[in-house]
C-alpha cells in the first residue's frame, strides 16, 4: 500500500490542497467573466484596469493547473504564479486605493462596474485575492514533490 503522506510527484490537490485547488477554480472562472464582460463592453473606459483584470484570470488559470498537475515543473510553476498573483494583488490594490487614476478607474469602489478583481486588494471578492496566495504558498512549502533523479 503506498504511502498517502509521501510527495513523490503525485498532485497536490489532495486534503486541503483540494480546498485550494476549487477556490483558484472558481476565482479563475470569476475573473474570465468579469474581465470578458469588461473588456466586450467597456474596454475603453479603463482599458489598462480591464486588460489587468484578463491578466488576473490567466494567473487563476495557470495556478489552478500547477496546482492539480504533478512534478516539480508544475510546482515551480505553481510558485511563480501564486507569488505573481500576491504581488499584483498588492500593487494593483494599492494603486487603486491611492492613485485609482493610474489605471484608469474614477474610484477605488471595489464593488463598482469598473472595479478588478484585485481592485482594493480583492474587497470585492471578500479579500479572498489578498489571503489565497498566502494559503497557496504556505500549501506549496509543505508539499513539495520529491526531486527524482535525471538520467543523462
Amino acid at each position: 500500500m503506498p504511502n498517502k503522506s509521501s510527495n513523490t510527484g503525485n498532485s497536490r490537490a489532495t486534503g486541503v490542497g483540494r480546498v485550494l485547488v476549487v477556490v483558484y477554480a472558481i476565482l479563475a472562472l470569476a475573473a474570465t467573466g468579469r474581465s470578458v464582460v469588461q473588456i466586450i463592453e467597456r474596454f475603453d473606459e479603463a482599458p489598462l484596469a480591464y486588460s489587468l483584470s484578463a491578466l488576473s484570470a490567466i494567473v487563476y488559470i495557470v495556478a489552478t493547473i500547477a496546482l492539480i498537475a504533478p512534478g516539480i515543473a508544475w510546482y515551480r510553476v505553481a510558485w511563480a504564479t501564486i507569488s505573481f498573483e500576491l504581488l499584483g494583488v498588492l500593487v494593483i490594490g494599492s494603486i487603486s486605493v491611492f492613485v485609482p487614476d493610474v489605471l484608469g478607474l474614477s474610484g477605488a469602489d471595489p464593488f463598482g462596474k469598473q472595479s478588478t478583481v484585485w481592485s482594493v486588494y480583492g474587497l470585492g471578492y471578500v479579500l479572498i485575492p489578498l489571503v489565497l496566495p498566502v494559503l497557496g504558498m504556505l500549501w506549496l512549502s509543505r508539499h513539495r514533490p520529491a526531486v527524482t533523479s535525471v538520467q543523462a
